[in-house]
């Protein structure tokens, strides 16, 4: 962790925040152990877990520090982004549950890892049970360890505690947001205006906006960067979430980790989903609505229900507001004054955000 960071290596940034968490992950383990060797599950299950993804939001983070000046290569900021990555893995974890996803990146969720674990060793009651309980569980541990990873970074206390607010209101946003996503999946009939609005809190602030206000904070009092990085991570932060809805339904299974039309047998009444059934006629809207939260839907199902969205042109509408969102986020950034290249490297991972394949 001593090397310099190239201003421009986003590819060095991410390497360097795997390293970072890796360290502090296994700096957790003694004290996981001491408690009862029984709670080492958690521990392996944690490793695991956190050593894949996208780190989009420590980058993100991390060139808010440095477009608002913050110093190249400095560990203590690295600590202090890296945090955002296990809110992220609690994020995960929970939605995994929520939706009862059977796989992650690939591998099994860890809901379903601690069902496994319950089952290999023969335990009374429920393995489901059980694994719900312990993913719930875990995904809280994360949670607890972002707040230290970032507390014990080694910045100043007036820097931490100049980002503390943006830090606790993002969770908030996060958890409303998610909970919003819930309701829209009890209620049955969601628009394409409020799957906007719970995209926006679920994720787009989330995802962009506040990790990129995160990172300024941690730098200075820079309330100028913090309204430009709006303009900018608000609009791209929901081309982020629509791109994704778009994935959940016309993914690659191999490319994604994720089943095929995993979004259409969990129910998810995203965007994409409530745009078709805006334009759908009666026959089309009886296919789509069949099919969602069906999770024993037949690969031959999802693919009628693809159908249904690209016929309704809802997947056109999708492409086209993700378009509009993104054009506005690169004007914003263009408009904004960011030191140490930042706004080119900003603009390079808006492109890679929304054109993503996974």
């Amino acid at each position: 962790m001593t090397n310099p960071i190239s201003p421009f290596d986003v590819d060095d940034v991410r390497s360097r925040v795997s390293c970072v968490l890796e360290d502090f992950i296994v700096a957790q383990r003694p004290g996981l152990v001491e408690i009862s060797s029984q709670a080492e599950p958690l521990y392996d299950l944690a490793r695991t877990f956190t050593s894949g993804g996208k780190r989009l939001r420590s980058v993100l983070a991390w060139w808010g520090w440095r477009g608002a000046g913050g110093a190249d290569g400095d560990l203590r900021a690295m600590k202090a982004v890296t945090s955002l990555e296990l809110l992220q893995a609690c994020a995960l974890i929970h939605d995994d549950v929520m939706d009862g996803s059977d796989t992650r990146r690939g591998s099994p969720s860890i809901h379903r890892s601690l069902e496994s674990l319950h089952a290999r060793n023969d335990w009374h009651g429920s393995a489901a049970d059980f694994g719900i309980a312990g993913a719930i569980l875990l995904g809280d541990l994360c949670l607890t360890w972002s707040d230290q990873l970032l507390f014990e970074s080694g910045l100043a206390p007036t820097d931490l505690m100049r980002a503390k607010p943006i830090f606790d209101v993002m969770r908030t946003e996060l958890m409303a947001g998610q909970y919003l996503d819930v309701v829209e999946q009890a209620r049955g009939n969601t628009t394409a205006d409020r799957a906007l609005h719970v995209a926006r809190y679920k994720s787009a602030k989330y995802t962009v906006e506040r990790p990129l206000h995160l990172g300024v904070s941690l730098a200075g009092d820079r309330p100028d960067l913090i309204a430009a990085l709006s303009d900018f991570g608000l609009p791209l932060g929901e081309a982020f979430q629509l791109r994704d809805d778009v994935l959940g339904v016309f993914g690659d299974p191999d490319v994604t980790g994720k089943p095929a039309g995993d979004d259409i047998r969990e129910g998810k009444r995203t965007f994409l989903v409530a745009a078709a059934l805006e334009s759908a006629d009666t026959t089309q809207a009886a296919v789509l609505q069949a099919a969602l939260g069906d999770a024993d839907l037949s690969s031959a199902g999802v693919e009628l229900a693809r159908e249904v969205i690209i016929d309704t042109k809802a997947l056109a509408k999708t492409e086209e507001q993700i378009d509009r969102l993104a054009d506005e986020a690169s004007g914003a950034l263009n408009r904004a004054n960011l030191a140490n290249g930042a706004t080119a490297v900003l603009a390079d991972l808006a492109t890679a955000a929304t054109q993503r394949k996974k």
